[in-house]
């Protein structure tokens, strides 16, 4: 592990996965980057200007390379032509009626698609020269792939599928994030596919590594070096970790989600679309239970739905409404910061290789 790691530019195979909604903030970012990772700002669901403030604050304490994940939105269903998202959304807030009773929120009337400020992201990427762009839920169109890597970015894309990783380097990625069904949070996947993934994640990697001849970085339950050495010794470049991070007080992740991630009485992870009308692991709850079986695939509405209850159900220390995103390796998470943890891995990398 001597030198720079290409094309991502960080001297350690660590980058600190972006998880939106809190957990990713620009202390953690900055402290992952400055300790030789790579830290990410997770513009999800964040507002371009909020993106720009966060931007600043990185830079502010380190000058180490870093990056910014963006959500690519996807068609509106209204213009797609989609039949009965209406309905299915009101089915889905009579079902949620009695959880805005249990948690004394009132449920949005309405909720409708948007792009996540899609356009005014790009741009202001694209004028802030960001060293790392990554993607998840799709590819950029090559137009923006351009324009992002002539402002000096280096474009990453976040797949799940062979079929993915040849769409993402048709498109102009210069790396892809290989995302295994055991990450926490939300599943990249992005194209249709009957396709089942291998029993691993070190697989994985190779099964892409022999259809695309990008860099790549691994991501999915990776808790410690030995887990870093297996998918670098698979052919990825580096690891790419969330749930290892997510103890730190860096983290913004809520005190709820911290302290459920110790709790005995979490027992497992399982994918849920229940808090966001899209694939995403964490801790098996009440809520997931409940809601999983009706709740349509449509986000970002069932987000938007669902936001109200999930903050009232932090308020409340009710771990149960809460969408606590977690990977399959959660028990192996340490109470360290971010710098320390980042030495840790390095250290335990170092020898899993020898």
């Amino acid at each position: 592990m001597d030198g720079r790691i290409l094309p991502f530019g960080m001297a350690l195979p660590v980058i600190q996965a972006p998880m939106a909604g809190g957990p990713s903030t620009p202390a953690l970012a900055a402290t992952v980057s400055a300790a030789g990772g790579l830290g990410f700002v997770a513009a999800g669901s964040r507002t371009a200007a909020a993106v720009r403030d966060e931007i600043a604050a990185v830079r502010e304490k380190t000058g180490e390379p870093f990056g910014v994940n963006v959500f690519v939105p996807g068609p509106d269903p209204a213009r797609a032509g989609v039949t009965g998202v209406e309905a299915a959304l009101a089915r889905y807030r009579e079902e949620l009626a009695a959880e805005a009773e249990r948690y004394g929120v009132a449920l949005p009337q309405t909720v409708t698609w948007d792009d996540d400020e899609w356009e005014a992201k790009i741009d202001l990427l694209e004028s802030e020269r960001v060293p790392v762009v990554s993607f998840m839920f799709g590819c950029p169109s090559s137009e923006v792939a351009a324009r992002l890597r002539s402002a000096g970015s280096v474009v990453v894309v976040t797949v799940n599928t062979p079929a993915e990783a040849v769409a993402a380097a048709e498109t102009g990625a210069d790396a892809l994030a290989v995302q295994g069904p055991g990450a926490g949070g939300h599943q990249a996947d992005f194209l249709p596919s009957d396709w089942s993934p291998p029993s691993g994640l070190p697989e994985l990697v190779a099964e892409i590594r022999g259809v695309v001849d990008l860099p790549l970085a691994a991501a999915g339950g990776i808790m410690d070096g030995r887990g870093i050495a297996a998918v670098l010794r698979a052919g990825a470049v580096a690891a790419q970790l969330g749930t290892a991070f997510l103890r730190t007080p860096e983290c913004g992740a809520h005190p709820v989600h911290k302290a459920a991630l110790t709790d005995p009485a979490f027992t497992e992870t399982a994918f849920t679309r229940a808090f966001t009308g899209r694939r995403a692991r964490g801790l098996l709850n009440r809520f997931m239970t409940e809601h999983e079986g009706s709740a349509p695939h449509l986000y970002p509405q069932v987000h938007r739905l669902t936001t109200g209850l999930r903050r009232a159900a932090g308020e409340q220390g009710d771990p149960h409404g809460m969408s606590l995103w977690a990977g399959v390796g959660y028990r192996l998470g340490r109470d360290l910061p971010a710098a320390r943890l980042v030495e840790s891995l390095a250290e335990e990398t170092r020898a899993a290789l020898a």
